[in-house]
């Protein structure tokens, strides 16, 4: 390999051989074996396009076609067939070609008015004795490349290494596995997928790099789960039918059947030394912060403390209006505790942390910090989980009373998640999830619209405001950009001078400070404002009852679980809500989605729609903290794969809780150097 294509390889972080195989290809071609223009002729007319053809012949005819986009047309002859081959802006090709030239054409083939067509193909000019034999059809892979370093080249260079180093690959899997699994070996896979004879194959190798992948994961996944039940112990809280029943009459509601099952499982869980460690989900409306007060106020009644974290102060500010409105005339003490808090006030909730004074803490990640000590931290419950990721839940742990002591964790996610990605990212976790809509609450009516129509939009959304009733209105952006994307600033000073005249606008967004935030927040809450323009920071946890419709700008900038989330901020005082998209869609499939949204609620079907459509990453909007992206993987149709790889991993790790057998030796570095780290393998508490 030179050092030019050394560097272009570097561009895209292949740097090793090791790299360079894992640069699997994004898809592949077929190149058909060589044949005759009348052969291809027929063949072409029921192929599929993708197939990438090799027609040998001659020249016959030659012209330039000038216009807005010149082309040259030549005439490839084979007895009495032509084919028609077509380059655009190259008139260096008028050059290179004539009439009684042979050569061999590549390129895919299309019949278009009775004559078979290529469009720029390539070009190889042969002659003479010493012709070239004719191609064999192969597969031919395509990677992900730049300007600089095509495709063509990367393969070049990845079938050169393959046959030196493809058997210096050592299998970390043992034999039994492969065999009860039907996987072929791991330098097997490799040459399957980057020199395929089929498509099958090729799928067959993925398959086997796409297990491994999941493996090492669940492995990981499996090693924490031992760890945190078997290597420290929490507080056993027993909860009894007498502080059951105390616990629901402190509660101004009766909990529903879906609330008071998960209450029961969280409960079986406190009453254990072995840490919880569970993800409560649920979807819009399901009732969760009841659910986790339960589980703190158990904890209080055993004189120990509790901790609710949340990702946003708004979030934290609406949780402890929340605990506080149950709370009412109780004797539990409960704390704020946020970065912005003054320092007189900082330093009383962190004495009265520390000393037992206050009961339960709701706050920011500033409850993750070195100066936050609790007495008796019992159970820690995270709000939207996934904007916390592992490295913050192994700091809440921290947060116990110290040695091999941690707290009980429940974890809480807003937006149902798949079970694919419940088990990946959340594997370590177990899961409990309400489904249903507490009693009174609704789902808002959908309404998808395009933007010719957004004037009329507005139009009711006056006659609402007039009638009393509150609006958000939720764009992309903050200022203006060249997307042309609607932004807060913008779009409140439009709405103010036109439609929405004389209503009271509202701005906020995640420049302002927190102080700022809450104070735009709480005027809309007790009704000085009446209508909130917002960036999707109003996507959780905001609760304005008399807020009755949702407005949401370029729609199809959003994934579908955040529109399902956004919604779901309106009808929640007992009035309807109405929630509008207005939207662009510039393709089938964004409308496609659009629709889905508008004909279901049911936020657990959203959210598998959202992960098939958009995959992981952008599911979350952000990525999971610390953990690796799955590259070869798909979890949208490799879910029986995974359910394989977390029923391996769990007899893998048995009853040690570590690959501690000398001939895993491989896989257990292999596993560490992808997630000691961030899962704390080896370091808990």
């Amino acid at each position: 390999m030179t050092a030019p294509v050394a560097r272009r390889l570097a561009v895209l972080e292949l740097r090793t051989v090791g790299d360079l195989f894992k640069h699997l290809p994004i898809r592949y071609e077929t190149e058909a074996a060589e044949e005759g223009v009348s052969d291809a002729l027929v063949a072409s007319a029921a192929a599929a396009p993708e197939v990438t053809r090799s027609l040998r012949g001659e020249i016959v005819k030659l012209r330039m076609i000038p216009g807005r986009r010149p082309r040259i047309e030549a005439l490839l002859g084979e007895g009495q067939t032509v084919v028609r081959l077509v380059w655009f802006n190259a008139s260096w090709m008028a050059k290179k070609l004539h009439p009684g030239m042979r050569g061999i054409a590549r390129g895919r083939a299309k019949v278009r008015q009775g004559y078979l067509e290529m469009v720029n193909p390539k070009w190889e000019t042969i002659g003479g004795e010493d012709e070239p034999t004719p191609d064999a059809g192969r597969l031919r892979p395509i990677y992900g490349a730049t300007e600089e370093l095509p495709s063509s080249r990367i393969e070049a260079v990845v079938r050169s290494a393959l046959p030196r180093v493809i058997g210096l690959i050592v299998d970390p899997l043992h034999e039994a596995l492969r065999a009860r699994r039907g996987l072929p070996l791991l330098a097997e896979a490799y040459r399957m997928v980057h020199d395929p004879s089929t498509l099958v194959e090729a799928e067959r190798g993925r398959t086997r790099l796409a297990y491994d992948e999941l493996l090492s994961l669940q492995l990981a996944m499996a090693m924490r789960r031992w760890q945190v039940r078997h290597l420290v112990k929490a507080h056993p809280i027993e909860v009894t039918p007498a502080i059951d029943a105390r616990i629901r009459s402190r509660l101004p509601f009766d909990l529903t059947r879906a609330q008071s099952g998960a209450c029961s499982e969280i409960a079986a869980d406190l009453a254990r030394t072995m840490p919880m460690n569970r993800l409560l989900q649920g979807d819009v409306g399901s009732g969760k912060t009841a659910v986790c007060v339960y589980a703190m106020l158990a904890a209080v009644a055993h004189g120990h403390q509790g901790v609710l974290v949340a990702p946003t102060e708004i979030l934290a500010q609406q949780h402890l209006k929340t605990v506080e409105s149950i709370l009412h005339g109780s004797k539990v003490r409960v704390a704020l505790y946020t970065g912005t808090l003054r320092a007189a006030d900082r330093a009383t909730v962190l004495a009265g942390m520390e000393s037992g004074g206050f009961d339960i803490v709701v706050g920011t990640h500033a409850v993750l910090t070195k100066e936050v000590r609790f007495k008796s931290l019992a159970i820690a419950v995270i709000d939207e989980q996934h904007r916390f990721g592992v490295e913050q839940r192994a700091a809440i742990r921290a947060k116990g009373t110290g040695g091999a002591t941690v707290p009980h964790t429940l974890v809480m996610a807003a937006t149902p998640i798949p079970r694919t990605l419940a088990l990946s990212f959340f594997g370590d976790l177990d899961v409990t999830s309400l489904k249903g809509r507490l009693p009174g609450r609704t789902a808002p009516t959908t309404r998808v619209v395009p933007s010719e129509k957004a004037r009329d939009v507005y139009s009711w959304v006056s006659m609402k405001v007039r009638n009393g009733e509150q609006a958000f209105v939720v764009v992309p952006a903050i200022e203006t950009s060249v997307r042309g994307l609607a932004d807060v600033a913008s779009h409140a000073d439009a709405l103010g001078h036109g439609p929405l005249a004389g209503a009271r606008i509202g701005r906020l967004h995640g420049q302002l400070s927190s102080q700022e935030r809450e104070q735009v927040m709480e005027s809309f809450r007790e009704g000085s404002l009446d209508v909130l323009v917002a960036t999707v920071m109003v996507e959780v946890g905001v609760d304005v009852p008399n807020a009755t419709v949702m407005v949401v700008e370029h729609a199809e900038q959003f994934g579908l679980a955040q529109l399902h989330q956004l919604r779901g901020r309106v009808g929640r005082g007992g009035k309807p809500g109405t929630c509008i998209f207005i939207t662009e869609p510039t393709t089938a499939l964004a409308q496609k989605r659009l629709d889905a949204l508008a004909t279901s609620d049911d936020g657990f079907a959203i959210a598998e729609l959202d992960l098939s459509l958009r995959g992981p990453g952008e599911f979350f909007g952000q990525r999971q903290s610390g953990l690796p992206d799955l590259k070869v993987a798909d979890l949208a149709r490799d879910f029986a794969l995974l359910m394989e790889a977390r029923a391996d991993a769990e007899a893998w790790v048995g009853t040690t809780g570590d690959l501690t057998d000398p001939r895993d030796a491989l896989l257990r570095r292999k596993v560490l150097a992808l997630y000691a780290d961030t899962l704390g393998l080896g370091d808990i508490g």
